[in-house]
């Protein structure tokens, strides 16, 4: 499971008991297009992605996000391939700006497999992969999850899984064109014409550059002539420019409705009359201009939706069984029936008036958390979970929440006082404040409930979060509504009393489940070190929320109180210092902080550069640190040949970083540039990197 689906999946085990569940976006299996294994013959194996509706992953050349992987595990004397990659869409934002090339709804990516010949029939043998992918909506978050899928070995032919290969023949691979057809292609300055021609030439194609050298989100301007067609590409401000041919994929819709993909592997020419290989096939899809952002019908998705509201809706009845809150359901419709003199009606109107003034509450909670969130995305917001800084603090609040509800010390001591003097309001008016006020007065109690359901909000769309909030709001007022229907129904109630603390001791156990899973999290993000640290900061944490509720009971002296306070204060500050993850020293490299002037200064001197575009924030930037600067040969090679490093920290709003970026055209991190003194431009790389890729960009003078 990858961080985000363990979260989400904790989250939703929360739901039951006062929060909401959350559900995976992009569900991965394997599957074959054989239902057997014969020995020396090649199987065709695929990842299905299913996605849920508005998300998607992304083709070989992703644009702003990163290609889907497998890393196979395979038997002893077995091959694989690379993935075949059917014929991608352009990916849309919500403006209609184009953000990548990939896929949405369900996707096979193809994959070769080949056994050895001398392997034996007769018994199983199993198939492991590694898949790893970027999945986006309005947020990113990376995904990963080991797979294995299990066949018989027979010496005989495979019998067909027809179920797969029908769903594999929709996919739109790229496959051999008309032999009529002839591509051809030239460069003028910064733009690229590539040319079609021959009998059946598509009318509305579009280019997706495998290799980047086209800008993917550049317009694509076409013009139709005798039998012949012209692209006119956008050439990438960061294109390789040795680059001497196009490749890519020609995407088309015929007149059937059918989508195809035309395999391009053009020379390019000063005459542009070089003759390229070319493939296609088809298979029923939207057209490559059309929104890219295909949502998938099915009722998994709606279904998903409904039952996080039903789980919000029960974590907010829940609520009301908190001792700061339980006692004010009583109280408080007595007092609807005194103020209106048993005129049922008129206790209604006043249900209905404390439900609108909770329901205000709660969307006011949504608003704030919206902006803040609106906030958060411009800093790519969505990785926060692949964050070691943001789980530790995570598993720091759900600690101090779990000790809370086992009773080692108390969230809003006063606040059963508070509410029971909600009655006390006169008027419709009086009632919708009082609404107001219990959400206030419950949200003590509550917010071992609510952190979930806060963290959640801030990766789910404004929308659903707003209906969340609404529907832990309408589940918090339910039984005031209903009381003040049925007044007499009060007398039902149970009395208060110890097994309302039983109650919320018990609720602990799910938080501290939640903990258990996060500290599981961190430890596959900080080292063994690390992971000690965060362990024992957790503990002296634990010692400072007790030593608060040791020395704040009601009795203690008032210099007793003060401190206990600042004693927890203290351990606080001592916990969080010594488990807060800190980013080991990767290499005995030294950074300097980036800027276009020092660049210029280090260009002038004549020495190569290594400029890294990063955030603390962003997951990637933190493997590729893990991966390239632990690496001997790296470290060697910076050293012997006297490489600069500067780093742009993008961690907090710069906009000298922000407009750089700009600049070559991206809007995210990695971005990693090296500038080498024989080359007026510098080399991009890409954002996942490796010690190989790095040392090849140096090499490539």
């Amino acid at each position: 499971m990858t961080v985000f689906r363990i979260v989400r999946a904790v989250t939703a085990a929360l739901l039951v008991l006062g929060s909401f569940a959350a559900r995976a976006q992009v569900q991965a299996s394997l599957v074959a297009a054989d239902r057997s294994v014969q020995p020396g013959h090649p199987l065709t194996v695929a990842l299905r992605l299913d996605q849920q509706p508005t998300w998607h992953t992304y083709w070989i050349s992703a644009g702003t996000g990163y290609p889907t992987k497998l890393e196979w595990n395979l038997p002893t004397g077995w091959t694989g391939g690379d993935i075949q990659w059917p014929t991608p869409v352009m990916i849309r934002n919500e403006q209609g700006g184009v953000t990548g090339n990939g896929y949405t709804g369900v996707v096979y990516l193809p994959v070769t497999l080949t056994p050895p010949a001398n392997a034996k029939s007769g018994g199983q043998v199993t198939l492991k992969a590694l898949a790893k992918w970027l999945m986006c909506a309005d947020v990113c978050i990376p995904g990963q999850a080991n797979l294995t899928l299990t066949l018989p070995m027979s010496s005989q032919s495979p019998e067909p899984d027809t179920v797969v290969r029908a769903e594999l023949a929709k996919m739109p691979m790229p496959k051999s064109a008309p032999a009529e057809w002839r591509i051809s292609a030239n460069r003028t300055a910064n733009k690229v014409l590539l040319r079609i021609s021959g009998d059946g030439a598509p009318t509305s194609p579009h280019f997706y550059s495998e290799d980047a050298f086209v800008q993917y989100d550049g317009a694509q301007q076409l013009t139709a002539g005798p039998n012949t067609l012209t692209l006119t590409l956008p050439v990438s401000d960061d294109a390789d420019a040795s680059t001497q041919i196009v490749r890519g994929v020609l995407a088309y819709t015929d007149s059937t409705g059918a989508y195809h993909g035309v395999l391009v592997n053009a020379p390019l020419s000063a005459a542009g009359a070089a003759a390229a290989g070319i493939h296609d096939s088809g298979s029923e899809s939207p057209s490559p201009s059309s929104t890219g952002t295909r949502v998938a019908t099915s009722d998994g998705g709606t279904m998903g939706l409904g039952l996080t509201l039903l789980f919000a809706l029960v974590g907010g009845l829940i609520l009301n069984l908190m001792p700061c809150v339980f006692p004010v359901l009583g109280i408080k419709i007595v007092g609807f029936v005194n103020q209106t003199g048993n005129e049922r009606h008129k206790v209604t109107m006043h249900g209905l008036a404390f439900t609108l003034g909770v329901l205000l509450s709660f969307w006011t909670l949504a608003g704030l958390l919206a902006t803040l969130r609106a906030g958060g995305e411009q800093l790519g917001w969505g990785f926060q979970l692949q964050s070691p800084v943001f789980v530790f603090g995570l598993t720091v609040v759900m600690l101090v929440f779990a000790l809370s509800l086992s009773g080692v010390f108390e969230f809003g001591l006063s606040a059963t006082g508070v509410g029971s003097s909600l009655h006390k309001s006169q008027g419709y008016g009086g009632s919708l404040f009082a609404g107001v006020l219990a959400t206030v007065v419950a949200t003590p109690c509550s917010a071992p409930f609510l952190a979930p359901a806060l963290g959640a909000a801030l990766v789910l769309p404004t929308l659903q979060s707003f209906l969340v909030f609404t529907a832990i709001g309408l589940g918090l007022s339910a039984p005031y509504l209903l009381l003040s229907m049925f007044p007499q129904a009060v007398k039902a109630l149970p009395r208060p009393g110890r097994w309302m603390e039983t109650f919320k001791q018990v609720m602990a156990f799910p938080l501290y489940a939640t903990v258990a899973y996060l500290i599981w999290v961190l430890a596959g993000q900080v080292s063994e070190n690390g992971l000690l640290m965060a362990l024992l900061g957790l503990t002296i944490i634990s010692m400072a929320v007790w030593l608060y509720g040791r020395y704040q009971q009601p009795g203690t002296g008032a210099l007793a109180a003060r401190l206990g306070f600042v004693g927890c204060l203290v351990l606080l500050f001592v916990g969080l210092t010594l488990g807060w993850p800190r980013a080991a020293a990767p290499t005995d490299m030294v950074w300097e902080p980036w800027s276009a002037e020092r660049v210029a200064q280090l260009r002038e001197a004549g020495r190569p550069i290594y400029t890294d575009f990063t955030a603390r924030w962003c997951a990637t930037c933190q493997a590729n640190k893990k991966v390239v600067f632990a690496s001997d040969s790296v470290k060697r090679y910076f050293r012997d040949h006297n490489v600069a490093t500067l780093r742009a920290d993008w961690t907090n709003a710069d906009p000298r970083i922000t407009a750089e970026l700009a600049k070559w055209h991206r809007s995210a991190v990695p971005f990693n540039l090296v500038y080498l003194p024989a080359n007026a431009e510098p080399k991009a790389l890409p954002e996942l990197l490796t010690p190989g890729i790095v040392l090849k960009a140096f090499d490539a003078s």
